[in-house]
């Protein structure tokens, strides 16, 4: 047998077991997993489900980054409110950020900064199952599992698990976060992980020549009943035999490795988040749909400015290396960024110098995916601690993402219990950025 992928099974938070293997067996394929996933993703685009050769990047703060001194400054605010960082200009007239994200304000013209985001779960577990899915849930909290899909596993359903040529897994998770998993959609649209041995084993196993050869022996069985094959079913089954055979045959494994790249990209990104994003950049070259990427470390309930001074740099170089990297490219028309976390910070600095949890005024910024950049969408209040103008959700986040990837807003699926459910009921696409 020829493993492209570990075979280990590993549960998530939806208590499924995670889709970290692709194995060709034996002899034919047609029976086998991969061929199974391109056949899902070529079926999924024959009943016009998607349209985009689109991507996401979604980088989630974990643990509730400050909107303040990350993207919402609000200098004029009394000072037990304002940015505890200070602010600095960028290159879009009016615009400040966090002290901290200097190289980000050289890249402002190409992204998007909102500052009206808000929903009203302040715990960790609700408020990321309300901006991973869309949808509250207040039993997570308490220790409940996800009752709704999150957005990559839904651009997995809806796109097929990998992509129809490059077989590149359509959801990827470079590292967990909490409810990013698929819930009632099944075990099939979890994110790709590949981590560890998965990681290890994307490559040929089984010696070329001896491939070619069971790829000859299958063509030749099947040949046996092509004459009689009136439907044209075995010409299909070929297909995707060969997509199967080509996804373990092409460079395409090579996207998760960034000794293919150059040294000097390499370099500007820089360490740790650097490297993730670059990486998640390759993958959304070589058709991946959806990247996760978790960056923690934000639940800064006492001295924030040295927390921010720790943590906002890597943040930074990384943000505007990756932006500025798409633009170059030319890629920044199909490749979406969303930064957020599961809630903000409290305005008022507390008496440990730092802010608690506060979603009704949440992180959220933006690049790419071809939509309307250089500005800040929304206004906060005041005393930055709601959104003045009309507070953009996250089914409305969730309506911009498939706005960029092509996906129909009005999609159902059958859930747990049976009944047949919209992925969006309610939200639209930021109206200011589409």
């Amino acid at each position: 047998m020829l493993s492209f992928l570990t075979g280990r099974q590993r549960g998530n938070c939806e208590g499924t077991s995670r889709r970290d293997f692709i194995k060709v067996g034996s002899l034919g394929l047609g029976s086998l997993a991969l061929p199974d996933l391109l056949r899902a993703r070529a079926r999924a685009n024959a009943v016009g489900e998607t349209t985009k050769d689109t991507s996401v990047i979604w980088v989630w703060l974990g643990g509730g980054p400050t909107h303040v001194e990350t993207f919402d400054p609000k200098m004029t605010a009394p000072s037990e409110y304002r940015s505890v960082t200070g602010e600095v200009k960028t290159n879009v007239p009016g615009i400040t950020l966090g002290g901290n994200f200097q190289r980000t304000a050289a890249v402002a013209d190409k992204m998007a900064f909102v500052r009206s985001f808000a929903h009203t779960n302040s715990g960790h577990g609700g408020g990321t199952h309300w901006v991973m899915t869309g949808y509250d849930n207040r039993l997570i909290d308490n220790g409940g599992l996800p009752s709704r899909p999150g957005m990559g596993s839904i651009v997995s359903r809806m796109r097929g698990a990998n992509h129809p040529v490059t077989g590149m897994p359509t959801y990827v998770r470079l590292n967990g976060i909490g409810s990013d998993g698929p819930a009632f959609l099944g075990a099939a649209y979890a994110p790709f992980d590949p981590g560890g041995q998965a990681k290890r084993n994307m490559s040929l196993v089984v010696d070329k020549l001896r491939l070619d050869n069971r790829r000859q022996l299958l063509q030749g069985i099947d040949n046996v009943n092509r004459s009689v094959d009136r439907s044209q079913l075995m010409e299909g089954l070929d297909a995707f035999e060969q997509q199967a055979f080509n996804l373990v045959l092409s460079r395409s494994q090579q996207a998760f490795d960034l000794k293919y790249e150059d040294p000097r990209v390499v370099d500007r990104y820089g360490p740790g988040l650097g490297q993730q994003l670059l990486q998640a950049r390759r993958l959304c070259e070589a058709g991946c749909g959806f990247v996760n990427i978790s960056y923690g470390g934000w639940d800064m309930h006492g001295n924030i400015k040295t927390s921010m001074d720790r943590r906002g740099p890597e943040l930074d170089r990384a943000i505007a290396a990756l932006v500025e990297d798409m633009s170059q490219r030319g890629v920044d028309q199909k490749i979406m960024l969303v930064v957020t976390g599961e809630f903000g910070r409290t305005p008022k600095i507390n008496r440990n110098a730092g802010r608690d949890h506060w979603a009704p005024l949440s992180t959220l910024a933006l690049a790419g995916g071809g939509l309307n950049m250089g500005q800040a969408v929304g206004e906060s209040a005041e005393k930055v601690d709601v959104p003045k103008s009309t507070p953009i959700s996250p089914q409305d986040l969730m309506a911009t993402v498939f706005h960029v990837l092509g996906l129909n807003r009005r999609a159902q699926f059958v859930n747990q219990a049976g009944r047949p459910v919209y992925m969006v009921e309610g939200g639209k696409p930021i109206a200011e950025l589409v």
